[in-house]
């Protein structure tokens, strides 16, 4: 049986369709990886709403919020595949912009600090600090808490660190009220959820003659109305300031209790750190209170180990390990520049 042979029309035919589609292919493949990129976007936000049980008002909200997650998913894949230190992930706050994330969840008013003498007393000068601490392993520190939107961070760590000297001088652990200082501690800059200084509620506990438990006042995470407390659970007799600008003086305060330091976390990466040790863009512009519960050294890098308010989900469960003596003065993110501690 003889073999057929194509005619020159269906050749020609056959080429035609092959051009054709070498045109269209450079036009549908990026196309079609756009639609794949969008569809595995939208699936990454379905799985992280689900994740924190996340809901909007309606789908325009939902629309809204999915594209602020979107670009705040860019920004974190693109810090994690530059290899630094530390990583960051799409945590709870991932469908909020940087700015409605400075709202809610800093609070400290640094701009009200008055200049602290750099000579002024300091009880711990002539302590001797060991290579590492860890106020946690040592039964001085009460599980991370979390503020919510509320800019009551200042309240948070005077409390956390009256906690650690409660639990130095009389050995019992006990979990203090936050919500008692944000209702009822209202003169000069402490104006509850919009913010405060620590060492003005340092001054409050001192008048008030201490705190009561969380137990006894819970947090509610908004202002509310100062109530009685039944009872006193633990008292501090004054407070102290770090020698400002210096990074010794505060490992020395550090080793001898958790510190009520200040902060600029108002970066993306601050907003968004997972793990590691920070050593990431912050300046110093003082917005945020937090404790400072340790320090040490990894990978050959010193950090602070440091108490945040953001509840467990945030960071290393709650906490973050951020670079110690570096060439700033002020400290990383200014963490130097405004130590405080309870003395009882």
């Amino acid at each position: 049986m003889a073999a057929r042979v194509a005619s020159p029309l269906s050749c020609l035919c056959l080429c035609l369709a092959l051009f054709l589609i070498s045109l269209w292919l450079p036009f549908a493949t990026p196309r079609r990886l756009e639609e794949e990129s969008s569809s595995s976007m939208s699936a990454r936000f379905e799985q992280w709403m689900a994740l924190h049980g996340r809901q909007y008002m309606d789908a325009r909200e939902k629309e809204q919020r999915s594209q602020i997650f979107e670009e705040n998913l860019k920004f974190i894949d693109s810090v994690n595949a530059e290899g630094r230190p530390y990583k960051l992930s799409a945590n709870k706050f991932a469908d909020l912009t940087n700015d409605e994330f400075r709202v809610t969840r800093m609070g400290f008013k640094g701009h009200e600090c008055a200049a602290r003498a750099s000579d002024a007393p300091f009880m711990y000068a002539n302590v001797s600090a060991p290579t590492s601490m860890d106020w946690r392993k040592k039964g001085a520190v009460t599980p991370v808490k979390d503020q919510g939107q509320c800019g009551c961070c200042w309240a948070f760590s005077a409390v956390a660190a009256m906690e650690g000297i409660h639990q130095i001088k009389t050995g019992k652990l006990v979990s203090l009220s936050e919500q008692e200082v944000v209702d009822c501690d209202t003169k000069g800059e402490d104006q509850g959820c919009n913010g405060g200084l620590m060492d003005d509620a340092f001054k409050f506990i001192i008048n008030n003659h201490g705190l009561t438990t969380e137990a006894k006042y819970p947090y509610k995470a908004v202002d509310g109305t100062c109530k009685k407390a039944s009872s006193i659970a633990a008292t501090i007799t004054g407070y102290e300031d770090v020698p400002t600008n210096n990074e010794k003086a505060l490992l020395k305060a550090v080793t001898s209790q958790p510190v009520s330091v200040a902060i600029d976390a108002s970066g993306y990466e601050f907003q968004f750190y997972s793990g590691g040790i920070f050593t990431g863009n912050c300046g110093t512009e003082l917005d945020h209170g937090v404790t400072a519960v340790g320090y040490g050294t990894s990978g050959g890098t010193k950090y602070w180990l440091v108490k945040n308010s953001w509840g467990e989900q945030w960071g290393e469960a709650g906490y973050i390990r951020m670079q110690r003596d570096v060439a700033s003065k002020e400290g990383l993110c200014g963490i130097a520049m405004q130590p405080s501690y309870p003395t009882a």
